[in-house]
This record gives structure tokens, C-alpha cells and sequence, in this order.
């Protein structure tokens, strides 16, 4: 969502948005004195009859399912509109007396006061959302599919019979061709089913090839880094939206939740697992692309030997750090061949040396030779 417009505010809108009903609380701007407070029905419809008479003013809302296309509205309405974080915010989220009626209030009460203080969030564009909308849904479809083949195996498992090694496109098939009549006519409305998502998941996956191709021609640059395929470069296109809304790359990796908490208070200083805030879908293709460029199959690049020096040190939770930080460091390569498309992209630039168990002996002994 584009920023919104700032406007000279005379009052402010608290709004807690609910799946059928809405609470409102307005605020005199000067003063803090509650004007008015009403309800409106959770709708497009009902939004634009209760607030596009109004003044233009400052407007509250909390992050959630409506706030995506209600920001969007009341923006186009002429209000300056903030959608609260209610993660960074404890009175919202964690106070004793929780009502719709006083979040509304309280909503309204933090507004007026300072924007800041409500950690705010800007929604995408209702283009960028749509088409996020299309990869959210294949990855659902691709769950559910994975959580039918495991019940198919556990019921071969218990009748005795033991499910072929095949791709999830080819289960079905290979389940019919291996499995004794009895158990394919139990399971056949599965296997069916899971014909079906295969072709969904298809449909799905030629449409981002195309968006990829016509509205997005940058993801093509993106792909360029082994291990990034057009899903994960779409996504993090999608996602991100703007390649310059960070002042600089290495914020990024925050952004996706892939940097480590902190909890520094005098001498203390813990250690914490990454925040993982941010888009879920987006951090986990990164950290599957991280995945394979530290997997067997990947060329050498200086990501590969980042995690490979990583993962020297560190015992056990070595392998599991050095892909967590593959992946952040990925997402500030991406954003750096988005920011700057004319720029060759080399995969050794500035490449650390390779870690003594990858390196070659200078003069190898040829075979055959003790």
C-alpha cells in the first residue's frame, strides 16, 4: 500500500476491526475527549457509508485479516491511516480490561498521541496481494498433498504393504502399478484426489512462470543465484514490494526474520534464536534455496563457502546456523541484483577461500600409484 496521504488532523478514529461488526471510538484531536463511538459492519459497503462522509482525519487500525483491504479503502477515502503492530504493542495485545469497545479507544488514545509508539506496518497494493494470493495458494495445495501421501503410506504400512519410492506427481501412479488390488480400491478416492492436486498445483505453478515473465521481468535477474527457482524469486519480489524501502540491503534479513533476537540489558547480552517475523512463506524458501546451495548438487559460489566455513565450528547446531545465515545473507544478494540490474552478477565475488577439507592437493598422485 502506497503511503497515505498526511492530512491537517482535527480528530482521531480508533478502529477495532472484528469479522462481523467493527467498533469506532473518535477523539478530539486537541483535547483527548471522546466525541463519538459507533459500530459499522465488517464490509466494503459498510465502511464506505460510515466513513467517506467524514472529515478527513487520522484512522487506526490493527494489523489483522481486515486490515488489508480496509486500509486500502479508507485511504482512497482521504484518511491518514495507521495499522498498528499489535506484535510491538503490549496494551494491545496484553491487557487485563480487553474489550472491543476500549481496544477502539485505546487504539484511538495511542494515535493521538504518537504514530510511533504503534510500530506501524504498510500493507502491499491490492496488485502485489492478488498475486501473492496465487503462491500462498500453491503452497497450501502442496501441504495438503504431502499430508495425504503420508496417510497413504501409514495405511499400506498397517495392511502390510510398503508405499513405492516416487515423486509426489508420480505417487498415484506408481501406488496402482505396486499396491495389491485391495489396498488401491481402499485408498483410490485418495489417489484421485491427489491427481487432482497435482494438476492444480500445475495450473498454479505455469501462472507464476507467467507473472513472472510479463509483470515481474525482474525475478528473472533474481534467478540467476543457484537454488533460487520463479517461486522464490517471485515471492520475495511480491513481498518486498520496493528494492529501496531499506536504507540499507543488510536490513533485509530483519525484515524476513532472519536475524537473531536481542535482549541486551547492561552486562547481559543472551544469545536468541532468530525472530522469525516477516513473511512465513518467503523465510522458508530462502532457507530452502540456502538448503541447496549447501546441499551436494549446488556449484561453488561465495555463499556455498560462507556456510561451509560456518559450519566447521559449532557442533551439532552448526549445519542448522550456516543455513539460517546462507539465507540471510541470499536475501541481501537479492535485493542487491534487484537494486542494481545492470550490475554482472558473478557467484565469486569476494569469495572466501575454500575450507582445508574442500581443497585439492597441489600434486595429486595419479591412480594406480601408492
Amino acid at each position: 500500500m502506497e503511503n497515505a496521504t498526511t492530512v491537517a488532523v482535527k480528530v482521531t478514529l480508533g478502529v477495532d476491526l472484528g469479522d462481523r461488526v467493527s467498533h469506532v471510538c473518535v477523539l478530539d484531536q486537541s483535547t483527548g475527549r471522546v466525541l463519538d463511538r459507533f459500530q459499522v459492519a465488517s464490509t466494503r459497503d459498510a465502511f464506505q457509508a460510515a466513513f467517506s462522509p467524514r472529515c478527513a482525519s487520522r484512522l487506526v487500525l490493527e494489523a489483522g485479516a481486515h486490515s488489508g483491504w480496509a486500509s486500502r479503502l479508507l485511504c482512497t477515502a482521504g484518511y491518514e491511516v495507521i495499522v498498528a503492530n499489535p506484535r510491538r504493542v503490549r496494551l494491545i495485545g496484553s491487557s487485563r480490561r480487553k474489550n472491543d469497545r476500549m481496544d477502539a479507544e485505546l487504539l484511538a488514545r495511542l494515535g493521538r498521541s504518537d504514530p510511533n509508539l504503534l510500530f506501524p506496518i504498510r500493507h502491499r497494493n491490492a496488485q502485489h496481494h492478488d498475486h501473492l494470493v496465487v503462491l500462498r495458494s500453491r503452497s497450501v495445495l502442496v501441504e495438503k498433498r504431502s499430508a495425504l501421501i503420508c496417510h497413504v503410506r501409514g495405511t499400506l504400512k498397517a495392511m502390510g504393504e510398503r508405499a513405492p519410492t516416487a515423486s509426489s506427481e508420480a505417487f498415484p501412479r506408481r501406488v496402482r502399478e505396486r499396491v495389491c488390488e485391495h489396498g488401491v480400491r481402499i485408498l483410490e478416492p485418495i489417489l484421485e484426489t491427489l491427481d487432482g492436486l497435482t494438476e492444480t498445483i500445475r495450473g498454479y505453478e505455469e501462472t507464476i512462470e507467467r507473472l513472472s515473465a510479463e509483470t515481474y521481468p525482474e525475478t528473472r535477474r533474481l534467478r540467476l543465484v543457484e537454488g533460487v527457482g520463479p517461486l522464490t524469486a517471485l515471492a520475495f519480489v511480491l513481498v518486498v514490494e520496493d528494492p529501496f524501502r531499506f536504507r540499507h540491503a543488510r536490513s533485509v534479513g530483519a525484515f524476513v526474520g532472519l536475524c537473531p533476537g536481542l535482549s541486551q540489558s547492561g552486562d547481559i547480552d543472551p544469545q536468541l534464536p532468530i525472530t522469525k517475523t516477516g513473511d512465513r512463506m518467503l523465510r522458508s524458501l530462502l532457507v530452502g534455496a540456502a538448503q541447496y546451495i549447501l546441499g551436494p548438487f549446488a556449484g561453488d559460489s561465495t555463499l556455498r563457502r560462507y556456510g561451509q566455513r560456518l559450519m566447521v565450528v559449532g557442533g551439532k547446531a552448526a549445519k542448522k546456523r550456516a543455513v539460517v545465515a546462507v539465507a540471510r545473507k541470499l536475501a541481501v544478494l537479492l535485493l542487491h541484483l534487484w537494486r542494481h540490474p545492470d550490475e554482472p552478477y558473478d557467484p565469486l565475488h569476494d569469495a572466501p577461500p575454500l575450507p582445508a577439507a574442500e581443497r585439492l592437493p597441489s600434486n595429486p598422485t595419479p591412480e594406480g600409484d601408492e
